[in-house]
């Protein structure tokens, strides 16, 4: 049998790896001791968003339309009496205001031989709602500086349906009557008339 190896004394001696004491740091000064001045950090700060001025909104203006019914319901067409009714303008001399659109306009168009538009200003506007306006149970607007503001509300986008009044207008015919009820603006009173629709709305109410 093959002898078992012996170790020397010596060598069981280098084997040994001798224990490192612990180090043992010093405490740390403060940072004043040490001349060194540390800022305190500065509250992080939330911007609000700032809320729109009322100035702005009372600048924002929408371009609108009045429009009046001239004629009657002999000849109407079916899509064009269902235009009409869109429109909310089933009788002669109604008036509704709608907003200056595109889809509007292709309305407006298709039921022009029975109707009559164009751009109202604001002091028409005012004049409709104090003169001609009526809440729920056809009560008037009485109060002229409250028919400025509700005016002013349609004037900025609102629809006039969302300001508590009714949004047809009912109006008399006009005086002086209308020119030819069968041919457009201006050898007619039909169609589309751009300011013009203010003088005759003036007649009316």
């Amino acid at each position: 049998m093959p002898a078992k190896k012996s170790h020397s004394a010596g060598e069981e001696e280098t084997k040994k790896v001798p224990r490192l004491k612990p180090r043992i740091r010093a405490p740390r000064k403060p940072a004043v001791e040490r001349g060194i001045s540390r800022k305190p950090k500065a509250e992080a700060v939330i911007e609000k968003p700032e809320a729109p001025e009322i100035k702005e909104i009372h600048e924002k203006k929408e371009k609108l339309f009045a429009v009046v019914r001239i004629r009657g319901v002999v000849g109407v067409k079916k899509d064009i009496a269902d235009t009409l009714l869109m429109l909310r303008l089933d009788r002669v001399n109604h008036c509704v205001i709608v907003p200056k659109n595109q889809n509007f306009e292709g309305m407006l168009q298709k039921a022009r031989y029975f109707i009559t538009w164009g751009e109202i200003d604001k002091e028409t506007l005012e004049k409709l709602v104090s003169k001609r306006g009526r809440f729920a149970g056809d009560k008037r607007v009485t109060d002229l500086n409250y028919a400025k503001e509700l005016a002013h509300f349609i004037i900025s986008g609102k629809p006039v349906k969302e300001t508590g009044i009714k949004p047809v207008f009912r109006l008399s015919p006009p005086s002086k009557g209308y020119r030819s009820t069968k041919a457009l603006f201006p050898r007619g009173s039909l169609g589309y008339r751009g300011e013009k629709i203010n003088e005759l709305l003036k007649r009316m109410i």
